[in-house]
């Protein structure tokens, strides 16, 4: 199905800024060249002498290339490289792609595994963190190196591609523990697999009958977007339901080619979802997240989590307060549709999982009525019922019935 098919062209949220960054760093790449993710992928910066070429480099900048060099790979699309604004180092693409001296330095309560992933990895492949859900490490690498990234242990380079035998083993274990009804992808980025490789671990895992869902978490849409092909999207359609959670982190990203990536995905009835990380001095502010929602809810992509930033190693630069996070959702809460107001949420270093977070609206619990604030501070009374007892009498019922529609496989 192609997505531009009868289709009227979108209302763009802003000027193409990659076209201009393209005519500007890359002008002698044809079309054919640039929609070419491979290519795109040949031609990424990766060093600091590359870097300088098409970039005037703050001095921090140049220092955080050099002394982050032994500790995380750069890595920058060219389609990414072209949203860069040259002339500002706060840049939001800018400070999300190009290090800085802040991020060599590990401060106190910093961790190379942030979320306690690997003390719950049965397999090279698996982390097995939450009890219906599984984490299906699939690749090591990305389009672009973020920052920001909570699994830098694993994307700096020190794994690979999955060879045969290590995913045929992490299958073998979503295959033999039925409690796992989704499995997240994730990486690295799984889109940067070759469509034949992504169909080899998408076919088995949705053939195993207790797998209700499969999500892919990529990074793809918002800097490589040519990567999201007709092709591509069929695969994924073929197994649904397999939803595509994305990392949009400012508006400035969402481009009329990540536009296109996502209404793609979506028009091959692949459902598309964001995750954000709040970031201080790119993103930390009310006005940009509600923005971000806006404009991805016009791509028809659903703002789902604001992340507060993972205590991984060389990022406390980049770490906001708790309190700034609760205040951008007071700020959002009832001044925008509830589908543009995400949830905010804190993944407990360690690995004590993710718990999510929201302004405190509730004044006074009281048998007979609760007292609220509301999002313009006004206090409302929410009467309490008599009758308080609050159990299911059908669920039994329904529970059976259930039991007898899947044996029988409906």
């Amino acid at each position: 199905m192609d997505s531009s098919a009868g289709a009227t062209a979108p209302v763009l949220a802003r000027p193409s800024v990659s076209a201009e960054g393209r005519a500007r760093l890359f002008p002698s790449a044809t079309d054919a060249e640039w929609t070419d993710w491979r290519w795109q992928q040949r031609h990424a910066v990766r060093n600091l002498e590359q870097l300088e070429r098409y970039v005037r480099l703050a001095p921090d900048e140049r220092a955080g290339v050099q002394e982050t060099s032994s500790l995380f790979r750069v890595g920058i699309s060219p389609y990414y490289l072209s949203l860069i604004d040259p002339d500002h180092a706060s840049c939001p693409v800018r400070m999300q792609a190009i290090p800085v001296r802040a991020e060599a330095r590990v401060r106190p309560g910093e961790l190379e595994d942030p979320l306690g992933e690997d003390k719950t990895r049965p397999e090279e492949c698996i982390v097995h963190k939450y009890p219906d859900r599984v984490l299906f490490l699939a690749i090591d690498t990305c389009s672009v190196y973020c920052r920001h990234c909570t699994r830098r242990r694993i994307t700096k380079g020190g794994e690979a591609e999955l060879t045969k035998d290590q995913m045929r083993r992490g299958i073998d274990y979503v295959r033999n523990h039925p409690e796992v009804r989704d499995v997240l992808i994730s990486g690295g980025d799984p889109f940067l697999l070759s469509e034949e490789r992504l169909e080899s671990l998408l076919a088995p895992l949705s053939e195993i009958p207790h797998v209700e869902m499969i999500r892919i978490g990529t990074r793809v849409p918002v800097c490589l977007p040519m990567r999201v092909t007709d092709g591509l999207a069929r695969v994924l359609r073929r197994y649904a339901p397999v939803y595509v959670i994305t990392h949009f982190n400012h508006p400035k990203e969402v481009t009329p080619e990540a536009r296109e990536a996502c209404e793609r995905l979506v028009d091959h009835g692949v459902p598309v979802e964001n995750q954000a990380v709040l970031m201080r001095q790119l993103n930390s502010d009310a006005r940009i997240i509600k923005e971000l929602s806006h404009v991805l809810l016009r791509s028809r992509v659903r703002p789902y989590y604001l992340h507060q930033m993972d205590v991984a190693e060389g990022c406390e630069h980049l770490r906001t307060p708790i309190a700034k996070g609760l205040e951008i959702l007071q700020q959002l809460r009832g001044h925008t549709t509830g589908l543009a107001v995400p949830h905010l949420a804190v993944d407990l270093p360690g690995g004590g999982g993710k718990v999510t977070l929201q302004p405190d609206y509730v004044i006074e619990r009281g048998e007979r009525e609760t007292l609220f604030r509301n999002y313009k501070g006004e206090t409302y009374a929410y009467p309490e019922p008599e009758e308080t007892d609050c159990s299911c009498p059908y669920d039994e019922v329904w529970q059976a019935r259930s039991r007898e529609l899947r044996s029988q496989g409906r």
